[in-house]
């Protein structure tokens, strides 16, 4: 039996269907990651559990209670928003001690519970500091901090890490990461970053224009996507997808007896470039960006009339190319995935490089 259930959840907002029927089950201890473009519906899902947008349809049930129409007070759910939500004019000891004063839950077990919490967070020395006096990542600890004094069933992040600079994303990922390990807590957690899914996530939920896409482990999701949309929203950079018909050399490496006449997509990784004059395929050079560890190779391969396709390379090798050098192509073996005309996985043959 799930912990967590949603049954044919849909939400209006006037005419338009925002949230189309979504049903998902999430078992006690799982952190399932909520992705996908701007407007498809994450965070409006999210604040349905919440109890915080109203539902207009189906039902959810949490560890056995039926809980659509509570209050979100009532719930045993914990929040944590994008924009932090603390009291500036309150010590960082009273913003994650505030819902329980509320409850008038004896003085002493609020200094345990938020003792225990600071220390988690390694927050314990900035406990009777206000928030302007912290930077950015102690503000979404102390917001971290507040959710896990109330011990709540499930906690509910949205978008937690938006307003952080890149490297303190990256630290805060861990913390998040590290967080769930030691509570064992049920999580759920919406981003649009999906480094962040495939980091974070014991399963991601892929969402597209309110309706639910695929479900799998981040791995499954790569090396198995559903269709093409799913296909190009996981992973960075995304993958390669070719229309067949700007691009028929391309069937021939893949196999034309198992090209369909849609789109080929293939991971970057397994793009490999060769010297001008060899691999199966011809291009020039469009762009190079050398990242350290990796370096992204562009190139465009024509299909002999003057049009063609942008292909992206990545490989742990630097390089010495430059754009307009030209250069071959190969495609690495069994690495290919097949979609038709409407966007639906037909075949694939997904190793790896």
């Amino acid at each position: 039996m799930a912990y967590l259930e949603l049954k044919g959840v849909e939400k209006f907002f006037g005419s338009l269907r925002a949230i189309k029927g979504v049903n998902l089950q999430i078992q006690k201890g799982e952190f399932v990651v909520f992705v996908g473009p701007s407007g498809c519906g994450k965070s409006t899902l999210l604040r349905m559990i919440a109890g915080l947008t109203e539902i207009d349809g189906g039902t959810i049930e949490l560890d056995g209670r039926d809980i659509t129409r509570l209050p979100s007070s009532k719930r045993d759910l914990a929040m944590v928003f994008q924009s932090y939500a603390l009291y500036p004019h309150m010590s960082v000891f009273d913003n994650m001690s505030f819902a329980l004063r509320l409850a008038n839950v004896d003085k002493k077990l609020i200094q345990e519970k938020v003792g225990r919490a600071a220390e988690i967070l390694n927050l314990t020395q900035y406990l009777q500091r206000t928030p302007k006096e912290l930077s950015g990542g102690q503000r979404q600890r102390v917001a971290i901090g507040r959710a896990i004094v109330r011990a709540p069933k499930v906690f509910l992040f949205d978008e937690p890490l938006s307003n952080l600079d890149a490297a303190l994303r990256g630290q805060t990922r861990v913390e998040i990461a590290k967080l769930h390990r030691d509570l064992g807590a049920t999580t759920i957690y919406v981003t649009h970053d999906q480094v962040e899914a495939m980091t974070l996530a014991d399963r991601v939920v892929v969402l597209r224009d309110g309706a639910i896409e695929q479900v799998g482990s981040p791995l499954e999701l790569y090396d198995r996507p559903a269709n093409q949309f799913v296909a190009q929203f996981i992973g960075t950079p995304q993958m390669n997808v070719v229309d067949t018909a700007k691009l028929p050399a391309l069937r021939e490496v893949v196999g034309a007896a198992h090209a369909p006449d849609g789109f080929i997509g293939v991971r970057p990784e397994n793009v490999l470039v060769r010297a001008a004059g060899s691999g199966r395929l011809s291009g020039r050079v469009e762009l190079v960006e050398s990242l350290g560890a990796d370096t992204l190779i562009y190139a465009h391969v024509g299909n002999g009339n003057g049009a063609g396709v942008q292909i992206v390379a990545r490989q742990a090798e630097r390089t010495t190319l430059h754009p307009g050098d030209p250069v071959g192509l190969d495609i690495a073996p069994a690495s290919f995935h097949l979609f038709d005309r409407q966007g639906r996985t037909v075949g694939a043959s997904a190793g790896r490089a």
